[in-house]
């Protein structure tokens, strides 16, 4: 019997979690998942746990949960410092591990553009720690609201700053604006929280940039209904964690910035400079093969492939992810039995994004369509992409009672402790 190639996955994310699950019990190949957490995060629905929508364990997937039946998968939790791609081998944390094929699929991390002050002050949602970080930050604001005397400093309190106006500032801006309205008064009716103020700051000429007209209209037009200030063309020169400095000139008073203006790629020690283009994303062939280099391949956020199609690379989307990790799986399985490798060609399914309560926008490829449909259209899609039939249970069975009560029962302040238990 044929020894097996062993492969080594770098990330479990969308791409990572995806190419494991394709090569589960394969006879030509020992699979290694390599991740710093033990759970698959579910990055489309983090603003739902900022917001107190959804607990954190229902965007979550417990690694050995998902392969548990897997004979063929390992799973080890360290951080990977360095590759040596001459060796075929990596070293991380706790140890180094050969590989025949290695899979990086380490996503992106939060772009501050070099500016250190936002890095510092402004609060960032691309983890599920990130999104518990700042679901208790906005959770202490209102507390803190409550018995501020200072009506400056009660101002700055209130006002929320969101950069980015993609999907994610979109929707969580949309979250904040539902809460102010339909929360707020219930659970602090011996406040005014009408000063509140939502800001959704983007530099490009509208909100939802990459997506059709219709539904950039239509989301800052939802937006503006529910009460949110967008500033469209506005860039953020600097923030102090006290006032944030725009290109315009025009100052805000702030004790709350939400950054969702970019992302830049995750970069390893030991790839050769010559692979890295902007973004710090790692260029790759049609195969998603590092050029160069022996048995390196990238998929999803990290990747950058031109194709006739996408000439300035693809879209940073988790359909990218999937869909590369799909073909990658079926290449490694082709390679195994010595059948011709399969070229990339990215299939747009569609993109989606929700503002509020009936409202989203959605592309589809041939036409698109905004309102009531829109929004179960989201809600039906992005249930089926959760992992887990429990989970999927979960999250239907709080959206349900978000939509006819207008409230949920998730608003829990849950702090780190700072004393640590000793070990010896």
């Amino acid at each position: 019997m044929a020894k097996k190639e062993k492969v080594v996955i770098i990330g479990a994310g969308f791409a990572g979690l995806r190419i494991a699950q394709d090569l589960i019990n394969h006879p030509a190949y020992d699979v290694l998942l390599i991740d710093k957490h033990n759970f698959h995060q579910f990055q489309p629905l983090m603003y739902q746990v900022a917001s107190a929508r959804l607990e954190p364990a229902s965007i979550s997937f417990p690694l050995r949960k998902v392969f548990q039946r897997a004979k063929n998968v390992k799973i080890r939790i360290t951080k990977v410092e360095n590759i040596n791609t001459e060796e075929n081998y990596i070293s991380t944390t706790i140890g180094t591990f050969n590989y025949d094929h290695l899979v990086i699929a380490i996503g992106c991390t939060t772009n501050y553009f070099n500016n250190k002050n936002l890095e510092d002050y402004a609060y960032p949602m691309k983890t599920i720690p990130e999104a518990i970080q700042l679901r208790n930050r906005i959770l202490q604001t209102f507390e803190d609201a409550l018995n501020c005397k200072d009506d400056n400093h009660l101002q700055a309190l209130l006002n929320f700053v969101i950069v980015g106006g993609g999907p994610t500032g979109v929707e969580l801006a949309g979250a904040l604006a539902e809460m102010k309205k339909n929360i707020l008064p219930k659970d602090y009716p011996d406040k005014d929280f009408s000063k509140l103020t939502i800001y959704l700051l983007e530099g490009a000429p509208h909100t939802l940039n990459p997506m059709s007209k219709g539904s950039q209209t239509k989301s800052q037009e939802y937006l503006e209904d529910l009460g949110v200030i967008v500033k469209t063309n506005t860039l953020v020169n600097d923030y102090d964690g006290n006032v944030v400095a725009l290109n315009t000139g025009e100052k805000i008073t702030s004790k709350n910035v939400i950054w969702a203006a970019g992302v830049t790629g995750n970069i390893i020690n030991g790839l050769p400079q010559n692979c890295i283009t902007r973004g710090n994303r790692l260029v790759v062939n049609r195969h998603n093969k590092i050029d160069g280099l022996n048995g390196v391949y990238a998929l999803g956020d990290i990747a950058y492939m031109e194709t006739p199609n996408y000439p300035k690379g693809h879209p940073q989307l988790a359909g990218v992810a999937l869909q590369q990790a799909k073909l990658l799986a079926k290449n490694l399985k082709n390679s195994a039995k010595n059948k011709p490798q399969k070229v990339f060609e990215y299939i747009d399914k569609g993109s989606m994004a929700t503002i509020g309560k009936r409202k989203a926008v959605v592309d589809l490829p041939k036409f698109s369509f905004q309102g009531r449909l829109a929004w179960f259209t989201w809600m039906f899609i992005h249930l089926m992409l959760i992992l887990s039939v429990k989970n999927k249970l979960l999250i239907f069975m709080n959206w349900s009672i978000s939509y006819f009560s207008n409230d949920s029962t998730l608003r829990i302040l849950m702090k780190p402790v700072n004393n640590r238990v000793k070990t010896k």
